[in-house]
């Protein structure tokens, strides 16, 4: 249904006097109710015109007789407010929606900036004795486990918020249409291209598939390079969130060097183990811990406000 213009619009480029059979055809329809029956309409076009329009789907079985399978297509291209293009075209999407603004672009360049606080102690113990003030009361308060299970809840409610607040599912469920619409129109094209050559079609005929073909390919590549601005999308809570949690494990790796990491704890698939320990010889425990509450906090925290991050 959604190739009917480009249907109708080939249809006619090959007969012209298609367009005066699609007309009495709209009109029949418009009388019954939206159904066309053959001997309505058998004064105004051909056996070859009616199974044509059968074969290409512009016409589908109804309830008593045929229907027009997409009527408002249908119009648009009977009526030349068609462009020619393709379904993908029809697909609006506004970029300016995706692009990022100074601020996300500060907060890009500032998780960049504390990235090397993974690797270099001065700026780790910056951050750590910094972020101490906020959260050395509530260390004090807890044992290390439960910090960090608090740790994992609060990165879990603002990255779910952030997310919910900055990335646009809409945006993204267009950028998906586009791209399936381009991958039906080469597969709508293939099998055109084939039933032709099949019943014989003419040199011309073939040829102008193959160019459909074509422009469908370079069309696809075009839809892919344009998927940026849905990476842009999904990219641009993420700064935000790097920003905010990034501070967070350097905290909680800065605790290792205080006397933490020699600390005992009983973690789930691990057994007993040290803070210091690195599961299988690399996964430090605590990271370990964290990501199992952080996943179990991110579920309960979703569904509690009912948020849904799929493209809609």
């Amino acid at each position: 249904m959604t190739r009917t213009a480009e249907k109708i619009d080939a249809l006619v480029r090959e007969d012209s006097s298609m367009a005066a059979a699609l007309e009495a055809i709209r009109e029949e329809a418009d009388r019954n109710g939206g159904e066309v029956q053959w001997a309505d309409v058998s004064d105004d076009l051909t056996s070859g015109q009616w199974g044509r329009l059968i074969e290409k789907g512009v016409l589908v079985d109804g309830d008593d007789g045929f229907e027009i399978a997409d009527r408002e297509a249908f119009d648009r291209a009977l009526d030349g407010d068609g462009d020619g293009g393709s379904a993908a075209a029809d697909i609006e999407i506004d970029e300016e929606q995706s692009s990022w603004s100074q601020w996300d672009k500060l907060a890009g360049v500032g998780a960049l900036l504390l990235m090397p606080g993974y690797w270099f102690d001065s700026i780790r113990n910056v951050v750590g004795s910094t972020l101490d003030l906020a959260l050395g009361p509530l260390d004090a308060a807890l044992p290390f486990y439960a910090v960090i299970l608090s740790v994992a809840l609060i990165t879990g409610l603002y990255s779910s918020l952030l997310q919910a607040n900055l990335m646009n599912p809409e945006i993204m469920a267009k950028y998906q249409e586009r791209m399936k619409a381009v991958q039906e129109e080469q597969k709508d094209l293939r099998q055109e291209k084939k039933e032709a050559e099949e019943r014989g079609a003419s040199e011309a005929e073939i040829e102008r598939l193959e160019n459909e073909i074509e422009r469908a390919r370079e069309e696809q590549m075009e839809a892919m390079a344009d998927n940026l601005g849905m990476f842009k999308e999904q990219f641009r809570p993420m700064v935000w969130i790097m920003l905010f949690t990034i501070p967070m494990f350097l905290w909680m790796y800065w605790k290792m060097y205080g006397g933490i990491s020699s600390e005992m704890v009983v973690i789930p698939l691990a057994g007993e183990v040290s803070w210091g320990d690195r599961l299988q010889g690399f996964i430090p425990v605590w990271l370990f811990w964290y990501f199992l509450c952080s996943m179990a906090c991110n579920q309960l925290i979703r569904k509690a406000l009912d948020i849904n991050m799929s493209p809609s």
